[in-house]
C-alpha cells in the first residue's frame, strides 16, 4: 500500500486528531504522520530555516536598486584665539562662537560589478529551493519512523494476543491436571509444571504491555503530543505486494530528496562560482549627492574672514574600479569553489551508489519476508492444529504433559517468527518508498 501524504493545516489537524482521540480512542498510522508532520520538532526547525531563506530571497532584487544615504550634523564653536602676523602684529581674542551646520544626500548605483548581482539573486532563489528539499527530506525521515514506531505496536500487540492465547492453553493444563489429581488419576508435577509455565505466561504479558506502552509513549513524542495519551492502534499490517524493483530504481535521482539536495548544493556553488569571478572584473558606478552647508560667526579675529558663510549644490559622476592586484586572493577563492564543486559532484555519485545498494537490499530483503510470510502462515496453521490434538490427547489420557509443552513451543516460534516477518516485510516496504521518496508528496 503505497503511502503518500500531504501537510494538512494546523487548525484542521488539531480537530480531526481531537475528534478520533476524544470519540473513539482510535490512532490510525495517518492521523499518526499527519500529526508528526506539524508538530514535529526536527520538521519546525527545518521549516524556519527555510523561512529564513524564502525572506532573503524576498528581498534579492535590492542588489539591483542604489544606495541613497543621508548625513546632517550642527556644530557649535567657543574658541580662544591668539595669532602673530608676518608683519610683527598681534591679535588676540577670547570666546569667538560660532556655529556650523553641514547636511548632504549621497547615492550610489552599481551599473556593473562583473554580473555579480544575478548570481546573487539567483543563488538566493536556488537556497529556497534547497530550503524546501531539507523540509521534505526530514518529513520522509519522520513519516518512515512514525510508520516503523506505529506498526512495531501493532507487532507487539499481535505479541501479546499469542502470549494470552498461549495462557489459556496452559490454564487448560492446569484444569486438566487438577481434575486428574482429584479421580486420582494424575500426578503433582504435572499440575506444578502447568502452574509455573502459566506463570510464566503472566509474567511475559506484562512485559509484554509494558512494551507496548512504552512503544506508544516513543510514538507520542515523534508526533509531540503529551505524554500518557491514551488511544488504540490497529491489529494489522497491511503492504503491498506489487512493488517492482524496476519501478523503485527508475527515476530516483529526481525524487529522493537527499539527491536533490545534493544537487542543489553543486547549483548553488557554481552560482557562487559566479561571484567569485564578478571579482575579476572592473565595477562601474554612478555617484551623486547634494550637499549643504552653513557657517555662523558672531564674531571673528580676521577682518577678512566671514561672518556668514552658506553653500549648497549637488555633483554627479562615474566611478569605475579596477581590481589589478590583491595578493591572487580572488583567483584562490575562485579555485577553492572549483574544489568544492568537485567534493559535491563526487558526494553525489557516492551518495547515489549507496542508495541504489539500499533499494537492491531492502527490495531482496522484501522479497525474502514475502515468502517467509507465507510459509509462516501455513505452518501457523498446522502449529495450532498441532496443539489442538495434543490437549486432547491429553484430555483422553493418552498423552503427557510433556508432548503438549512441546507442541506448545512449536506454536510459540511459529507465532514469533509470523509476526517478525509482517513487521520486516512492512519495514522493507518503507525503506524501499523511503529511499524512493514517496512517502511524502
Amino acid at each position: 500500500m503505497k503511502l503518500c501524504f500531504k501537510i494538512v493545516s494546523i487548525f484542521s489537524f488539531v480537530i480531526v486528531f481531537a475528534q478520533s482521540l476524544s470519540a473513539q480512542n482510535y490512532l490510525t498510522v495517518e492521523q499518526a504522520i499527519a500529526a508528526a508532520l506539524e508538530n514535529n520538532y526536527d520538521i519546525q526547525l527545518f521549516r524556519i530555516d527555510s523561512s529564513k531563506f524564502a525572506l532573503d530571497n524576498s528581498y534579492a532584487r535590492a542588489a539591483f536598486l542604489p544606495r541613497v544615504n543621508a548625513t546632517t550634523g550642527l556644530v557649535y564653536n567657543n574658541n580662544n584665539q591668539k595669532q602673530l602676523l608676518a608683519d610683527g602684529t598681534k591679535r588676540e581674542s577670547n570666546g569667538l562662537r560660532s556655529n556650523n551646520m553641514v547636511g548632504s544626500v549621497e547615492l550610489n548605483w552599481v551599473l556593473f560589478d562583473g554580473f555579480k548581482m544575478f548570481a546573487t539573486k539567483a543563488k538566493l532563489a536556488e537556497f529556497v529551493r534547497l530550503g524546501e528539499l531539507n523540509i521534505k527530506n526530514q518529513m520522509v525521515i519522520t513519516v518512515a519512523d512514525v510508520i516503523n514506531n506505529y506498526y512495531n505496536i501493532v507487532r507487539q500487540k499481535q505479541q501479546l494476543k499469542a502470549i494470552e492465547e498461549q495462557m489459556s492453553i496452559n490454564e487448560d493444563r492446569v484444569k486438566l491436571a487438577e481434575q486428574k489429581i482429584s479421580v486420582g488419576l494424575g500426578a503433582k508435577p504435572e499440575l506444578l509444571q502447568g502452574k509455573v509455565d502459566l506463570n510464566a505466561q503472566k509474567a511475559a504479558r506484562l512485559m509484554q504491555q509494558t512494551l507496548i506502552e512504552q512503544l506508544k509513549e516513543q510514538l507520542n513524542q515523534r508526533m509531540n503530543v503529551a505524554l500518557n495519551t491514551r488511544y488504540e492502534v490497529s491489529d494489522t499490517i497491511p503492504f503491498s505486494n506489487n512493488i517492482i524493483l524496476g519501478d523503485i530504481m527508475n527515476g530516483v535521482e529526481s525524487t529522493n530528496p537527499q539527491l536533490l539536495a545534493v544537487k542543489k548544493n553543486i547549483d548553488i556553488n557554481n552560482l557562487i562560482l559566479k561571484e567569485k569571478k564578478g571579482d575579476l572584473y572592473p565595477t562601474v558606478s554612478f555617484n551623486s549627492a547634494y550637499n549643504y552647508s552653513k557657517t555662523n560667526n558672531q564674531n571673528v579675529i580676521n577682518p577678512f574672514t566671514s561672518l556668514f558663510n552658506r553653500s549648497n549644490g549637488y555633483n554627479y559622476g562615474v566611478g569605475i574600479t579596477i581590481p589589478i592586484l590583491n595578493g591572487f586572493n580572488v583567483r584562490r577563492e575562485i579555485r577553492q569553489t572549483k574544489l568544492d564543486i568537485d567534493w559535491l559532484n563526487i558526494s553525489y555519485k557516492n551518495q547515489k551508489a549507496q542508495i541504489d545498494l539500499g533499494i537492491t537490499n531492502a527490495f531482496m530483503d522484501y522479497e525474502l519476508q514475502k515468502k517467509m510470510l507465507a510459509l509462516e502462515e501455513e505452518n501457523i496453521i498446522l502449529a495450532k492444529e498441532n496443539v489442538f490434538i495434543a490437549l486432547e490427547r491429553l484430555r483422553l489420557g493418552i498423552s503427557t504433559y510433556l508432548e503438549l509443552r512441546e507442541t506448545q513451543k512449536s506454536l510459540a516460534d511459529a507465532y514469533d517468527r509470523l509476526i517478525a516477518a509482517r513487521y520486516n516485510t512492512k519495514l522493507a516496504e518503507t525503506e524501499l518508498l523511503k529511499l524512493k521518496g514517496d512517502l511524502v508528496k
